[in-house]
């Protein structure tokens, strides 16, 4: 029933006065009704009360039909009810409507004058122009003082026109008045607390609507910038639902789809291994790592089947609150079909390249060992010449078989119960007169025995690319040293050296085929780059791990850790 200023931006009232108003089938609420009917509604109270009081004068004292009096205060009331419906009070000064609980003031002080002491209490009637005064809002100090004097001259009216003015005729009636003003101040404190709590709500509704409209904002903005890279990409809470998958993301949804299933969840998605034609378990698929809190990066897939088959690589980071508290998961799926091909393309060139090299390489090795068997009848120069066309030539078939291995991405193994220190010491003894030619120290710390289930050939060749690495990339000299690693579930050895080391970016790529660090091209050393991609490929072929640590200038360090039980032979 509040009437103030900010009336019109109020946004609900009590559930009572909803109820209410529902009653006669109004939908609206109060502060939606136009003004003129919320006055005939502040006034209805008024009006049904008085309308009460002439039903109980009729059974009680008819005889109040008969005072001037007593029908003046009916008439006024229903004047004052007509006055309320059809006044546009809207078009007039705001607050105009106060007239109405004034003149109703006069209403309840003639009722009170003409009634008889079965109806003598018709003076608390007053508290509904006071309630009227209070909560409309409007200059609330006026509102105070008329809700005491008003009442009060209802009371005193009678004492001064006929009298008598004695003291206690003028202090009894002072009671009632003092009352109202007790209701009108506490409904006014209520009243100001409404207001404030109303302007603070206000406050954070703007602030909550501005939240709002820079989170649609900056919403719209995320939408368009992942709508407009060519990455797919598909958010995921904790529980595994989709936040956001921009277009990319859905075209790749689609081309793994199966046909029979218009909308699969993810784990009817046909994503295959790199081949094409092996399913990826569904611990393995993308998002479901990423729900498990897994980051990861480059991990090759294939989805969909036949020409719509396409080749990602997929890279995932977990989501946490500044606590920590991980909340979910980011996928990203990179088209890689064509560089796929392109490497795919690019190991078969290779493959037939090598495979063609080997033969005639084999025979000229054959007719160097035939020329080599007269060594004793050829001149010295000339068995000179054929030395080194035979080492030449053995490089050159080693590297033809490096560049199958690699090419293939297979290593076979046979792997038996071997001594480690045996097949490391008869690398370090081929390492020796390089080291000694680069003014590089070898050293080891190796026990006598140390058993492990390992391919004896294939396990001394990483052997061998380990320690000619450390011998060529430390070309000032230095020293090497080799150590066997061991605990409860693994064995393996360590080589480090104090050569030049590598930078992070290196490190990262340093398994890769083909990759030689800048500062070892700078400085010209030999090599294609493919020695620790093999040596990589046969540890894991053991079931083992090969790590590397580096740092510019300081040295590198390479660790082989292998099962202790025996694996199944690749």
């Amino acid at each position: 029933m509040y009437y103030g200023p900010a009336d019109h931006d109020r946004r609900g009232s009590s559930a009572t006065l909803r109820r209410v108003l529902a009653l006669p089938g109004m939908q609206k609420e109060f502060h939606e009704l136009s003004l003129r009917s919320r006055v005939v509604l502040s006034q209805l109270p008024m009006a049904v009360v008085t309308v009460f009081v002439a039903v109980l004068a009729l059974f009680l004292d008819p005889s109040l039909f008969s005072r001037p009096v007593f029908l003046s205060a009916h008439l006024l009331q229903w004047v004052l009810l007509a006055a309320c419906a059809l006044v546009p009070w809207d078009r007039l000064p705001y607050g105009s409507f106060w007239i109405i609980p004034l003149l109703d003031f006069g209403v309840v002080g003639l009722l009170r004058e003409s009634s008889s002491s079965s109806l003598g209490a018709l003076g608390v009637l007053a508290v509904l122009p006071v309630i009227w005064l209070t909560v409309s809002g409007i200059a609330p100090r006026l509102a105070g003082l008329l809700s005491f004097t008003a009442p009060l001259l209802i009371l005193w009216a009678p004492v001064l026109i006929t009298g008598p003015r004695t003291k206690e005729a003028l202090l009894a009636p002072l009671l009632f008045p003092l009352v109202l003003f007790g209701l009108w101040a506490t409904l006014n404190t209520i009243l100001q607390s409404m207001q404030l709590q109303q302007r603070e709500l206000q406050v954070k509704d703007a602030a909550l609507l501005a939240s709002l409209a820079e989170s649609q904002r900056k919403e719209a903005m995320l939408n368009a910038l992942t709508d407009a890279v060519d990455v797919g990409l598909v958010a995921v809470d904790e529980n595994g639902h989709d936040v956001l998958m921009n277009r990319k993301q859905k075209v790749i949804h689609k081309i793994a789809s199966p046909p029979q299933v218009p909308d699969p969840h993810e784990s009817q998605l046909e994503l295959f291994r790199t081949d094409g034609q092996t399913p990826i378990p569904t611990a393995e698929r993308p998002v479901r790592r990423a729900i498990a809190g897994e980051s990861y990066s480059e991990y090759v897939i294939r989805a969909g089947r036949g020409r719509e088959s396409r080749a990602y690589s997929v890279s995932a980071r977990r989501m946490s609150t500044p606590e920590g508290e991980r909340i979910g998961a980011v996928v990203a799926f990179n088209d890689v079909t064509e560089l796929h091909a392109a490497l795919n393309a690019k190991d078969d060139f290779v493959a037939g390249v090598s495979h063609e090299l080997r033969t005639p390489l084999t025979s000229i090795l054959g007719y160097l060992e035939l020329a080599l068997e007269d060594e004793a009848e050829l001149p010295d120069h000339t068995v000179a010449y054929l030395q080194v066309a035979q080492r030449n030539s053995e490089r050159l078939l080693a590297l033809v078989g490096d560049l199958l291995s690699t090419a293939s991405g297979q290593i076979t193994v046979a792997p038996k119960r071997t001594n480690l220190v045996e097949v490391i010491r008869a690398s370090l003894s081929s390492a020796a007169p390089r080291a000694e030619a680069a003014a590089v120290e070898l050293h080891d710390e190796l026990p006598d025995q140390c058993e492990a289930f390992v391919d004896a050939q294939r396990m001394g060749q990483v052997v061998d690319n380990l320690l000619s690495n450390a011998v060529k990339y430390s070309p000032d000299g230095g020293t090497v040293m080799v150590r066997t690693l061991s605990n409860r579930t693994h064995i393996g050895f360590e080589v480090q050296d104090t050569g030049m080391g590598m930078t992070e970016e290196e490190r990262a790529e340093v398994f890769t085929k083909f990759f030689r660090a800048g500062s070892v091209r700078k400085a010209a050393i030999p090599g294609v780059g493919l020695g620790l991609a093999i040596s990589k490929s046969i540890v894991e072929s053991h079931g083992g791990t090969i790590t590397v640590c580096s740092s510019p200038g300081v040295g590198t360090v390479f660790a082989v850790l292998l099962p202790r039980e025996p694996v199944q032979a690749s």
